[in-house]
């Protein structure tokens, strides 16, 4: 079996669609995926997710932004709710642990702005090394003052009883092969659910990838089963976030912000300083 995680093109968050970089973005993925076998494609429900779908598998509505775009994809597309961006939230102001591990933002009324729980500073994950353990990370101050523990149990719960549904299902830490295949599994999705999906498959802490990897907007990230021995399945991951479509048609990952490409050294005040 084959996965494909592709992140949707560059966003307009406030309008859940995507910008004119996320345009020539998720055109040059569809030059790229024009000769492939996506097999059967699966989607976030939000809009930036599936206009890159529907521009990716060229069924976008001429002139329709966001979901309304994939409204004539059909049975080409599945929805599936927990594809969305993984939810978790942490009001860190609650716990004065979290104090550094955070940095703070209110909203408009004044109250501390609730965070996704992986976007804490660099040096408070690298120095409390529970956050990577594969079990420890369930037990961690963000983990319990969040419903991170449920959210992740929920997401990959989905995700296993959609694999069982091709023949793979989890068993433990393997998955047992009830039914080989080469069918290719193609999810449009985002950077946090594809770190949550990608630390199960690899049996570890969700936190490492979260905080380990980068995932350029409209980059593909390719998973394969190993089947050494008969009856037990692998995943082995073969790239992950990889533009070349990008390269291919003259652009360069963007290095906003949003995109999860921080600022490399920290006196370049243009990338993102908290």
């Amino acid at each position: 079996m084959r996965l494909l995680f592709i992140r949707h093109g560059d966003p307009d968050y406030e309008n859940d669609c995507l910008n004119e970089t996320g345009l020539k973005e998720a055109k040059a993925l569809a030059v790229l995926v024009k000769n492939e076998d996506l097999g059967d494609c699966y989607a976030s429900p939000l809009g930036r997710a599936q206009e890159t779908a529907a521009i990716a598998l060229g069924r976008a509505l001429p002139g329709a932004r966001g979901r309304d775009a994939a409204a004539a994809c059909g049975d080409k597309l599945t929805t599936l709710g927990w594809l969305q961006e993984f939810p978790s939230r942490v009001d860190a102001s609650r716990e004065r642990r979290l104090l550094s591990a955070y940095y703070f933002k209110t909203l408009p009324d004044g109250s501390p702005k609730p965070h996704i729980v992986w976007d804490m500073y660099p040096s408070y994950y690298d120095e409390h090394p529970q956050y990577a353990d594969y079990n420890l990370w369930r037990t961690t101050l963000v983990a319990q003052n969040s419903p991170m523990v449920s959210d992740y149990d929920c997401v990959t719960a989905a995700f296993d009883a959609l694999l069982a549904k091709y023949g793979y299902v989890r068993e433990g830490r393997h998955y047992r092969v009830e039914k080989e295949n080469r069918i290719t599994l193609t999810f449009f999705c985002h950077f946090g659910i594809t770190s949550v999906l990608l630390s199960h498959l690899w049996n570890v802490s969700p936190f490492v990838p979260l905080h380990s990897l980068c995932m350029p907007t409209s980059s593909v990230t390719e998973v394969f089963t190993e089947e050494r021995q008969q009856g037990f399945a692998h995943f082995r991951t073969s790239r992950i976030g990889d533009t070349t479509h990008l390269t291919m048609a003259g652009l360069k990952p963007e290095r906003p912000p949003h995109c999860a490409l921080f600022t490399d050294i920290y006196s370049d005040a243009s990338l993102r300083h908290d």
